[in-house]
């Protein structure tokens, strides 16, 4: 019985941390305002909240069309601070004529089990095909966007500015040594194959090295032109490097049982 009793207290202390934990979220207003708005084309939907938290929490606003979630994009969060204060959240939809009927607005962590529902506001806001009127916008709109995109430069400096850990630093050295690995075997291995190889087996060996050789040269030259053209150039690299070792791997399989069977 106290074993049954001290759980039983654990778990209610528990849920009083949950519950003192979950954010209070209400709605001030939003921008286009009214109760039932058509946005134009491109334009986005915008909801003034106000928050209280016991503890620093990230609250995202996701429209709903009849239960299901609306074919939208909607806001990330940034972590607001513990205490009470106004948040911005915002949401537009992808195609005309597209509806959403409420907004869930969630809060927490971003995990799964600590990011509860924790409110819904009912909306009626549908996607139009016309250009957007040019309205001025309110006054807590454009301060919560500054805001906002004052943390996100600050954490995005924050982040460039951080020291790169050895954990970090030996997966880089890692990425490059098996990019490098993987371009050089990509090249040496139908090497040997048009060296050792005869008839349609050096033809199809040279096929890796040729791919290869044109990616390297493609990346080369659209570089020169824009260098922005290429910036994942070295997942390319990989991607086509074991796309022809998986290729001389299978031609080496198939080599060895056909010769297997004549012999």
């Amino acid at each position: 019985m106290r074993r049954l009793a001290v759980l039983a207290c654990m778990a209610i202390a528990m849920l009083g941390l949950d519950a003192r934990a979950a954010a209070r979220v209400e709605l001030i207003g939003t921008w286009p305002a009214g109760g039932s708005v058509t946005l134009g084309r491109n334009q986005t939907f915008y909801l003034h909240l106000h928050y209280t938290s016991d503890v620093p929490v990230n609250i995202w606003a996701r429209p709903y069309f009849q239960g299901k979630p609306a074919n939208a994009g909607s806001n990330p969060s940034r972590v607001y601070p513990a205490g009470s204060g106004e948040a911005l959240g915002w949401f537009f939809l992808f195609d005309p004529g597209a509806q959403v009927d409420e907004v869930r607005i969630s809060a927490g962590d971003g995990s799964y089990n600590r990011t509860p529902v924790v409110a819904t506001f009912p909306v009626s806001v549908a996607a139009g095909d016309e250009p957007a009127e040019d309205t001025p916008q309110p006054e807590w709109l454009a301060s919560l966007t500054a805001i906002d995109q004052a943390v996100q430069r600050a954490d995005r400096e924050k982040a460039a500015n951080a020291p790169v850990s050895r954990g970090d630093l030996a997966f880089m050295r890692g990425f490059m040594l098996t990019m490098l690995a993987l371009g050089l075997l990509t090249f040496a291995w139908p090497a040997w194959g048009l060296w050792r190889w005869r008839s349609g087996w050096r033809i199809a060996a040279a096929v890796p090295a040729i791919v290869m050789g044109f990616v390297v040269l493609r990346i080369i030259i659209d570089g020169m032109r824009d260098p922005t053209s290429h910036n994942l150039w070295p997942f390319e690299i990989i991607m086509w490097g074991v796309m022809g070792c998986g290729w001389m791997l299978v031609l080496t399989l198939a080599r060895s049982l056909v010769g297997s069977k004549q012999a």
